[in-house]
């Protein structure tokens, strides 16, 4: 261990873990060649010694005060795309750079990426979803720097929250469903528990269906795929045997993929099958109809929430949490029954 008063050097971090120094430099850089439960310990060991890996790294921090970082769970599609050109924009003016990462939608990985970003001492934290494992809440309300949380809705944020209630989402396509008379409701979407923004949604349809006509949603197997290709065949399963009057899809690129699934089928939309997807993305310009959907106001939530973390970064009081409203667009692919 070091002696009071002088830096922590790696070799005291390595010799308190009993790892060698090359073992602590690649857990410390977020590299491959040590195993997770070694990484985690090297980096709690780290953290309790206050080491900082030396002088180039020191002025790196430094150097890194003007960082954002930002945390997506996939670069797929264009909704995170939207919400990240609408923040992006208003902090390249005011002088900000971002450095982005993806998470799969996976908790330990974006803990992780968040351990290995607060070693550079950024100047502000951008999380999607306000679901994170419980260490990342800890570590960052511990932590001196400004977060904002989007794309999900709480009144109990880690810091600022900007975005929208899915729940809330899915009770009113369900309200929108029920009201047009459609009783035989299914689901397409990825498995449940891997998005839990689209869970909240389904679980909104669900409950209105529930509670007007005590009808339950069936969900189709899915797999983890290419978004038409799942729209594509968890709309397929559904038609083999006792097929829906009505689909919910998790996003517009699934639905598109059940029009084209529908339309091989012989089947028409909506005559004999209603279709609602969700975002209200600018692809649904090619379809043949006008697909009903959610429209979010995915630019519009990024530059909010980077003019709110602006503001709380240069010590302004703002809202710690804002409720964005959603559009509801109906199209030609529903109809009254």
């Amino acid at each position: 261990m070091a002696l009071r008063g002088k830096p922590t050097k790696i070799e005291d971090v390595a010799e308190r873990a009993n790892v060698s120094i090359m073992s602590v430099s690649r857990a410390l850089r977020g590299v491959e060649g040590v195993s997770e439960a070694t990484r985690t310990k090297i980096l709690k060991i780290a953290r309790q010694m206050s080491y900082v890996p030396n002088s180039a790294a020191r002025s790196l921090a430094v150097a890194n005060s003007n960082l954002i970082g930002i945390s997506l769970p996939t670069f797929a599609g264009e909704v995170f795309a939207d919400v990240l050109n609408g923040m992006r924009r208003t902090f390249d003016t005011a002088g900000y750079s971002t450095v982005i990462d993806t998470t799969e939608y996976n908790p330990e990985a974006e803990l992780n990426w968040i351990r290995r970003l607060l070693a550079w001492q950024p100047a502000a934290i951008i999380l999607t979803g306000i679901h994170h494992h419980p260490e990342t809440r800890r570590l960052l309300q511990a932590a001196p720097v400004p977060v904002l949380e989007i794309w999900d809705h709480t009144d109990d944020p880690i810091d600022i929250n900007v975005g929208i209630n899915h729940f809330a989402v899915g009770e009113a396509l369900g309200r929108y469903a029920v009201s047009l008379g459609y009783r035989k409701p299914a689901y397409v979407g990825t498995p449940i528990g891997h998005d839990l923004r689209a869970d909240a949604r389904y679980t909104g349809v669900k409950r209105v269906f529930e509670d007007a006509c005590g009808i339950d949603v069936m969900i189709a197997p899915t797999s983890f795929d290419n978004a038409f290709i799942v729209g594509s065949n968890g709309t397929e399963a559904l038609l083999h045997d006792n097929p829906p009057d009505v689909i919910f899809y998790l996003n517009d690129l699934m639905a598109f993929g059940g029009l084209m699934k529908c339309q091989t089928r012989g089947l028409h939309v909506p005559a004999d099958i209603g279709l609602i997807g969700f975002n209200g993305l600018a692809v649904l310009s090619v379809l043949p109809l006008t697909l009903t959907t959610i429209e979010t106001p995915r630019r519009q939530m990024g530059v909010i929430g980077a003019q709110k973390l602006l503001a709380k970064m240069n010590g302004i009081s703002t809202e710690r949490s804002i409720e964005l409203p959603v559009k509801l667009r109906p199209g030609q692919s529903t109809r009254a029954q």
